[in-house]
């Protein structure tokens, strides 16, 4: 038995990989891809066409797939074999092929957080799939909270799909919370943290959070079920309390002082999918 668990966990954890070297272009990609969105939007909005005159040349496309991936610094095209998940960036010894420009160690540590992720959901659930099921919702939180902590972006792209997938996982029994409590807890959570913004704003002036994070916290209910949702804020909160003051004694804040909310909710999630709301409760003892 303990063979076939691990058996499991090694075929989702290779799985993880390719799925985390992905995740590196959307958390690259998808805040430029938002950027250049709404720059047309507002193009539009003011009376300019935001489509090229016909005798113009077209903008690249730019998404997810297009144009390949290049090194910022030389525009050396990424071949394929420089492309494996962790083994390339070993290989390149951490340097771009053409320039030697140093390539960042967060690409590696997703790709292996993502594959241990994936891996967990392997052991605890075989494979199939509820282990599928939560794979994804590990890997959306995972895009999200680093996005967050980049751009203070929580992408509508991301958390929408998140939300309405749990409620499909409880549908479809995947997720072990019912239907009617993915669906209050999508509501709940969603205007508990509607509540405290507005409170907030009214007390201050100043908004406290963004309307992201308000769908985050919904998404996680419906994963979760509403009884879940004080044990992830808690978390969320404590995580953010000590990160932030971390980052204080550092002298790492931001410009403002400004920490995202988003990688904590993100985190108290990946620790509820982990050990369970419930044990969040007994670890800070309540």
């Amino acid at each position: 038995m303990l063979m076939v668990e691990a058996l499991d966990a090694l075929a989702l954890g290779a799985l993880g990989l390719l799925v985390g070297s992905f995740l590196n272009v959307v958390i690259h990609r998808l805040p430029k891809m938002m950027a250049l969105r709404w720059a047309a939007e507002c193009a539009e909005l003011q009376g300019h066409s935001s489509e090229a005159p016909p005798t113009a040349e077209a903008p690249p496309r730019f998404n997810l797939m297009t144009p390949r991936s290049r090194c910022p610094h030389c525009g050396h095209q990424i071949r394929w074999f420089e492309n494996i998940p962790v083994l390339s960036y070993i290989a390149l010894r951490g340097r771009c092929a053409s320039c030697e420009a140093r390539i960042s160690p967060r690409y590696p540590m997703i790709e292996l957080l993502n594959a241990a992720l994936f891996a967990w959901c392997g052991w605890r659930w075989g494979l199939g799939w509820t282990a599928l099921a939560w794979s994804g919702f590990a890997a959306a939180v995972l895009a999200l909270a680093c996005i967050d902590w980049d751009t203070t972006l929580l992408p509508d792209d991301i958390t929408l799909p998140l939300l309405w997938a749990g409620l499909c996982a409880a549908a479809l029994g995947l997720s072990g919370t019912t239907l009617t409590d993915a669906l209050w807890g999508s509501v709940a959570g969603y205007l508990s943290l509607w509540m405290v913004y507005w409170a907030f704003k009214l007390a201050t002036g100043k908004e406290g959070m963004g309307y992201g994070d308000f769908k985050l916290f919904a998404a996680l209910g419906t994963w979760f079920g509403w009884q879940a949702l004080i044990p992830v804020i808690l978390m969320a909160s404590l995580i953010g309390a000590a990160i932030g003051i971390a980052l204080k004694v550092f002298s790492q804040l931001r410009e403002g002082g400004y920490v995202p909310f988003g990688p904590f909710l993100a985190l108290a999630g990946l620790t509820a999918m982990i050990f369970g709301p419930s044990s969040i409760l007994a670890t800070i003892g309540l």
